[in-house]
């Protein structure tokens, strides 16, 4: 069992999908968990109420993370929840967009790369001085990132980025004891990934794996949560493909 008694942990983009079977799992392990959102305040509101409901400590935060300050100002209020220690960031929140080379825009690419890539960098560079020595950091990258899926260029340009910083992050950060990895999932069951509960996406979406069935967000989560804890504690600098054997 994932032991995460007396931790702290922030997840980003925690008010649905796979954020949120992320904050319940580490929850579920023992974790206080601060629940960020930008826009799902009830979604988020109700999942801290299921977590405290069920035993744990949770706490929910707002920060719009597309602003060029938002990761700044979410770093400010996640100080003055937890004081001067945080034990574990995953840095879960991202946006998608699907497009062909011809019909992406320049707003959605600079969206894209503010959420997905500017937001994560500087949220672990403003909490650096609460990262517990010995913490975890978790990012999001994507099957996207090593396989040409669909029409996602851009969206798996800042998923490729994410693979980049995990190892830079890791090789500044293991003097302090700072791990950080990151995992790269397939399709999920999730809003981002609607097409894949049409018969359709379904179908192609089992093409692609080896195992036949469409992931569902706790089958991330599981994986986030061994990251975060100690029996990962010699996995650093690694991007951790979950995605059921895809495009082998």
């Amino acid at each position: 069992m994932t032991d995460l008694s007396g931790k702290t942990a922030l997840v980003t983009g925690a008010s649905r999908g796979i954020g949120r079977a992320t904050a319940l799992a580490l929850a579920k392990a023992g974790a206080r968990v601060i629940v960020h959102y930008s826009r799902g305040v009830q979604e988020a509101e109700a999942l801290v109420a299921e977590i405290r409901a069920s035993g744990g400590a949770a706490d929910a935060v707002a920060a719009d993370l597309s602003a060029p300050d938002g990761a700044h100002k979410l770093a400010q209020a996640v100080r003055g929840l937890v004081g001067e220690r945080l034990d574990i960031l995953v840095a879960n929140a991202g946006v998608a967009n699907t497009a062909t080379l011809e019909d992406t825009t320049v707003e959605a690419f600079d969206n894209l790369f503010a959420v997905n890539v500017r937001a994560p960098f500087f949220l672990v560079q403003q909490l650096l001085p609460i990262l517990d020595d010995g913490s975890s950091v978790v990012l999001s990258s994507s099957l996207a990132a090593h396989a040409s899926v669909g029409t996602l260029a851009a969206y798996a340009a800042t998923k490729g980025a994410i693979d980049t910083l995990v190892k830079h992050f890791a090789a500044a950060l293991g003097e302090r004891g700072i791990r950080v990895n990151a995992v790269a999932p397939g399709v999920v069951d999730t809003e981002m990934s609607g097409f894949a509960r049409t018969d359709a996406g379904r179908d192609y979406t089992l093409s692609l794996q080896a195992l036949k069935r469409v992931a569902q967000p706790e089958d991330i989560a599981g994986v986030v949560a061994f990251l975060a804890s100690d029996a990962a504690r010699w996995v650093n600098g690694d991007t951790v493909r979950v995605d059921g054997g895809s495009k082998l």
